[in-house]
């Protein structure tokens, strides 16, 4: 089958694993994750992800309650690493090889982050989940993801989201938000459009490394995207615009 994308990275967030209860690692769910990962591995897509660790603990927040932001930041880096672990259990189960690569060295649990080995790992058909971050507090994983996929050669970035795209308003609060089919990038900077921070999309936009931005709650989404059909919001360079 003919695929929109030979390689892509998916930016899941933590608290999409933690399910209703906000917090933890739902097993169920991981699974299912895992399986909707797997059908589209098995497409032929290479798939690289990067993970967050908010489902555990979030850096800014617990900066915002008095903890130093620098400490708070590498704790979110290794809740991440966590993250990563039970996701790749939940991939190898699937029967899909994984290998965790950490920004953090932990050679017990995981490979440190070397580009050349993680390209190779994808050649090899491996999925390779990049955790804690970019190893450096006061960067998001939003920021971690659109490095590495600037780094690896990825053709996408798709982030997992728990609403169906980019809205100009937050649909929770506002009856009137308007969804964009399709957004370019100097248009989400200028709008402040809080689906990535500012320094992901300012580093997709240099790199021309288009952005899906997808309601990860609909299974099968992932595939829809890769195999081109019309998923949440895309945003891309601003030729259109």
């Amino acid at each position: 089958m003919t695929t929109a994308y030979r390689r892509l990275l998916l930016k899941l967030s933590g608290e999409g694993l933690a399910g209703e209860d906000g917090y933890g690692i739902h097993p169920g769910l991981i699974a299912a994750i895992a399986e909707q990962i797997r059908e589209v591995h098995d497409l032929g897509v290479q798939v690289s992800l990067v993970i967050g660790g908010g489902n555990i603990i979030r850096g800014m927040t617990a900066a915002a309650q008095g903890m130093d932001r620098a400490q708070a930041d590498y704790m979110g880096m290794l809740a991440s690493v966590i993250n990563a672990m039970a996701l790749q259990d939940a991939l190898e189960k699937a029967g899909v090889a994984t290998r965790v690569q950490t920004a953090i060295e932990i050679a017990q649990v995981a490979e440190p982050y070397i580009r050349r080995r993680a390209i190779r790992h994808l050649e090899k058909g491996r999925i390779v989940i990049f955790a804690a971050g970019t190893g450096n507090p006061y960067f998001t994983t939003d920021t971690a993801a659109a490095l590495r996929a600037a780094e690896i050669h990825a053709d996408i970035v798709m982030k997992a989201t728990q609403v169906d795209g980019v809205y100009n308003a937050d649909p929770s609060k506002d009856t009137n938000a308007v969804r964009y089919d399709e957004l370019g990038f100097t248009e989400a900077l200028q709008r402040d459009l809080r689906f990535m921070d500012q320094t992901a999309i300012a580093l997709c936009r240099e790199n021309n490394l288009p952005i899906i931005v997808f309601d990860m709650g609909v299974r099968g989404n992932i595939a829809k995207a890769v195999r081109g059909e019309k998923v949440g919001t895309i945003v891309r360079e601003d030729a259109a615009n």
